[in-house]
């Protein structure tokens, strides 16, 4: 087996956090080498073998890490043990549409795919409760994070000043070029544009200060916000990046697992 090369994050309570990156997996091209996400045109076997290498690395069951369709929207799949007691096929219809997915399951990963959009993971360590958010410029203009923590709130009755989020690896604002619609966009919407975005011959928005921002504005600490501060664009040869593969990419996982209680947490790097 592989051994998939894995970005951790910190976060208390034996709690693993991480991105894949290129490196570690056996598919080709664009999907070079670590893509787990079977909705690019990749080799099936391939897909499958970085998956269970990825299993094995973080100490999940591979058929426990839970794999969204994602569409841009706001819609959020929560994870219950059930979900996992259904067929591969119902549990491929209910992550269809869905760009969050949150759980207070233990042994069970839960992740977003990207290549250059945020991913943001949650950690409620009153309630140990977890989250997962995929927030392109869309999604951000939708607030599709506070979406998440709000539903987080409602199932698992978490307090957004009690959570820790980590902002993983995306486009930075010096490599975001968006044309005067995406800017208005943003403005419409009730946005702060000076503080998010910048004019160099075009628009420039920073949408991982602009998710970090919109979870402030609802009541999570900034000094509870890791940002990874990895620009995908300038590190596409570590990680997946949309606007320099162009077509055909594969993308990055990031994920977050709560282990069993009685498993040795493992040492983030």
């Amino acid at each position: 087996m592989t051994k998939p090369i894995l970005h951790y994050y910190p976060l208390p309570d034996g709690v693993v956090a991480f991105s894949t990156t290129r490196h570690g997996g056996v598919s080709k091209g664009k999907l070079a080498t670590l893509n787990i996400n079977s909705h690019h045109g990749d080799d099936v076997a391939a897909v499958a073998e970085n998956l269970q290498a990825v299993a094995a690395e973080i100490g999940v069951d591979a058929d426990r890490i839970v794999r969204l369709h994602q569409i841009h929207e706001t819609c959020c799949l929560p994870i219950s043990e059930d979900f996992f007691l259904q067929p591969t096929t119902i549990q491929a219809e209910q992550a269809e549409g869905k760009d969050a997915v949150v759980t207070n399951c233990r042994n069970v990963c839960i992740g977003v795919h990207t290549a250059d959009c945020v991913p943001i993971l949650f950690y409620d360590s009153v309630h140990h409760a977890v989250g997962a958010a995929h927030a392109g410029w869309r999604g951000t203009v939708k607030r599709i994070a506070q979406h998440t923590v709000r539903r987080m709130t409602e199932l698992y009755d978490t307090e957004p000043k009690d959570l820790k989020v980590v902002i993983g690896p995306a486009i930075s604002e010096k490599n975001f070029e968006v044309g005067q619609e995406v800017y208005d966009t943003f403005s419409d919407a009730g946005f702060s544009m000076e503080d998010i975005a910048r004019m160099h011959d075009k628009w420039h928005i920073d949408l991982p200060l602009c998710n970090q921002l919109q979870l402030e504005e609802i009541g999570v600490p900034a000094y509870h916000i890791h940002q990874s501060g990895i620009c995908t664009y300038d590190h596409s040869d570590d990680f997946f990046s949309a606007r320099i593969l162009k077509d055909g990419f594969g993308t990055i996982y990031t994920g977050i697992a709560i282990p069993t209680s009685d498993s040795s947490p493992r040492e983030k790097r």
